[in-house]
């Protein structure tokens, strides 16, 4: 062919900037585009001879492999794929954002299904200028007759064509690094960004350094393969050892059989798992097999509790396995990795149009063929379809929870702990998927026995009629009563709260244990769903279960006296003082919290990451006295005592420990006067 200078027929002189700064966010991408291009000019190959119009010579084996090498500041792509022809070049590379899959696709699109064709040779090819000042490619087609075809580019609109030199079938694409990208010269960053983007391609994939020395590796014989390169014979005699028998006399015995060995080229080892897990049936994979591909995929040891395959090929093809890790702190602080896959080509970490938000705190491995991707395969267009592939996933996640819950109860016991997180999470940012759980919701209670809010929430008793003589007086009646709602006492903290957690044991009264951050907004959302429940914690309130009938008038003068009392000893005119004739006569003291300054507080502090003074949403709290018990009498008959003032301090102290932590300059001063009520005792 004649040598052949020209432009290259763009739309914009501005394209290369463009592509350097704008088309793909990281510069490394451009190993995922040459390499995906390589895998697709491999999977043309293999179509056109499945339809019988190319015949594989003997010996042939697919691959892509890229070579670096950092004296010359090079770095090469060659594949095993169908190649071009000099027309072929002139129309895929010089008319910059023609798409030669699209246009194979169109030809062959009754011969052959379009699986695995996933690339753009165009665009993607244009991104090696974002790192390299000069690119070369050499190619030969698989055509009858076709010649080899070298081309050439400096980064410029133009380009030079000329007849090449290549003797293979396939591509050769070379790099000529600029100075500020030779980082990609060397072997072990070549090796980091192949592994991020292109560790399940569906064609083996090698890393080759320049000029390196030959390495060497032994086996036995029996493994030898036909493409193995020997360089030795080696035959190792048998090993033995002389061992001493139990009554004193030796004997010699063969530890290691003689074998012959060969020394060979070490072979090439593909950095590519062609065919991954997720491309597997469920039914094919065991649990072992699970949990390996966890731990390579994302390096954490920690087994996972359980997983989820999606295996769809209608409405759309997708695809993947998504596990749930087995996590150790608290909510706020799980961070989870979904990988996007398409045709097994890397495509971005949780990439939010496609995963549900929730689901983003799992770990796991999703590939969808069928995803609108722009012409940088990084970015999704924006498509209604995209919205049900992650309905779908919603869905199926959902699916797999409640059919465990049905089936297999005590395993999905066994996990609720740490999966809780995750499913409120999801019923708080998925409605959808918040109707599909809601009767799968455990709550685990005091015992450790888990329920469902049905269980927690007896079914309404039909109310008895009365028969009245004005049904007029009825319905007023009706209309001015409030639907009652059934209460669900929480604890957040066992240690914290074990003063009331006690009372209760003692009553015979239960309640579940919300001690995750994700609570507090759940069970909002929960009342917000349903009008027939309230959620309150067991320091909120006494509830008539824990006092004695009293007549409220009875106890105003001793609420007045004690409020007095423990308002001067404590220097706060503030301070709410309730008296209650408790049960339990052994409890002095107590704070109580409504639920609604709790919660009012709790939203509150959420804010303080803004420098917000945390203090100002402290108060309000309400410290009840216990009338039947004989320290608080005692205050109440010796209110001018000499040691009045420093019981009512730790009694309030003694109250609040049980409520939450004391500030450190409080427990300070409460285990100063600890001690000097023990010297009391002991004079």
């Amino acid at each position: 062919m004649a040598n052949t200078h020209g432009s290259l027929s763009i739309n914009s002189e501005n394209i290369f900037p463009i592509i350097k700064k704008w088309l793909y966010s990281d510069h490394d991408i451009f190993f995922r585009e040459l390499i995906s291009n390589g895998c697709d000019a491999i999977t043309k190959l293999h179509k056109l001879a499945l339809i019988g119009e190319y015949n594989y010579p003997e010996g042939h084996k697919d691959s892509v492999r890229v070579i670096v090498n950092p004296e010359e500041k090079t770095l090469k792509f060659i594949d095993t794929g169908l190649g071009m022809t000099a027309e072929e070049v002139e129309e895929y590379i010089n008319q910059i954002a023609f798409s030669g899959a699209a246009d194979f696709l169109e030809k062959y699109k009754d011969k052959a299904n379009d699986d695995q064709i996933i690339g753009h040779f165009g665009l993607g090819f244009y991104s090696a200028f974002m790192v390299a000042d000069e690119v070369h490619i050499d190619t030969l087609s698989y055509k009858d007759g076709a010649k080899a075809v070298h081309w050439e580019c400096d980064g410029g609109t133009e380009y030079d064509m000329s007849e090449g030199t290549r003797t293979e079938i396939g591509t050769e694409i070379t790099l000529f690094l600029n100075e500020d990208c030779l980082e990609f010269a060397n072997e072990y960053r070549a090796r980091e960004v192949i592994s991020k983007y292109c560790s399940f391609m569906p064609v083996e994939i090698f890393l080759e350094k320049a000029n390196a020395e030959q390495e060497y590796e032994t086996i036995d014989e029996s493994e030898l393969r036909d493409d193995d390169v020997v360089v030795e014979h080696i035959h190792e005699d048998a090993k033995t050892e002389e061992i001493e028998k139990e009554d004193g006399t030796k004997e010699t015995k063969e530890v290691s059989p003689a074998r012959d060995r060969v020394k060979i080229n070490k072979r090439p080892v593909s950095l590519s798992d062609i065919h991954p897990l997720w491309t597997k049936h469920p039914n094919e994979c065991s649990d072992e097999e699970y949990k390996a591909f966890y731990r390579k995929v994302f390096q954490d040891y920690k087994e996972p509790l359980f997983w989820i395959h999606l295996n769809m090929d209608y409405p759309f093809n997708l695809k993947g396995i998504l596990y749930f890790p087995k996590i150790n702190t608290e909510y706020d602080s799980i961070e989870g990795t979904i990988k996007l896959y398409n045709n097994q080509v890397f495509i971005a970490d949780n990439i939010k149009e496609v995963i549900p938000e929730f689901l983003m705190l799992l770990k796991g491995v999703i590939d969808c063929p069928d995803l609108p991707l722009n012409v940088s395969r990084s970015a999704l267009q924006n498509d209604g379809f995209v919205k049900k592939i992650s309905d779908y996933i919603s869905k199926k996640v959902a699916d797999k929870l409640t059919g465990m819950c049905k089936t297999d109860r005590e395993t999905y016991e066994k996990y609720w702990d740490d999966i809780s997180p995750f499913i409120k999470f999801g019923c708080l940012k998925d409605e959808k998927f918040c109707d599909k759980m809601s009767d799968y919701i455990l709550f685990k209670d005091l015992d450790g026995k888990y329920q469902t809010l049905k269980d927690l929430v007896p079914e309404e008793e039909a109310a008895d009629v009365d028969v009245v003589e004005n049904p007029d007086d009825k319905q007023e009646d009706t209309e001015e009563k409030e639907p009652e709602k059934t209460t669900i006492f929480y604890v957040t903290d066992e240690v914290q709260q074990s003063q009331y957690i006690n009372l209760f044991r003692e009553e015979g009264k239960n309640a579940v244990i919300l001690k995750h951050n994700i609570d507090a907004p759940f069970i909002s959302h929960l009342e917000m769903k349903n009008d027939k429940i309230k959620f309150q914690r067991i320091d909120a309130d006494l509830t008539e279960d824990f006092v004695e009938a009293t007549d409220e008038a009875e106890l105003k003068e001793t609420t007045d006296s004690l409020t007095e009392i423990f308002r001067k000893a404590l220097g706060n005119d503030k301070l709410d003082v309730k008296v209650e004739k408790m049960k339990n006569e052994n409890i002095s003291s107590m704070i109580t919290l409504s639920e609604e300054s709790r919660r009012m507080q709790d939203m509150m502090k959420m804010y303080s990451m803004n420098g917000m003074d945390l203090g100002m949403f402290g108060g309000g709290e309400t410290l009840v006295l216990n009338a039947n018990n004989k320290l608080v009498q005692y205050i109440l008959e010796h209110k001018d005592g000499e040691h009045v003032n420093l019981f009512c301090e730790q009694l309030y102290d003694l109250a609040m420990i049980s409520h939450q932590p004391l500030a450190p300059e409080k427990m300070t001063k409460f285990i100063s006067r600890s001690n000097e009520i023990m010297m009391l005792l002991a004079k």
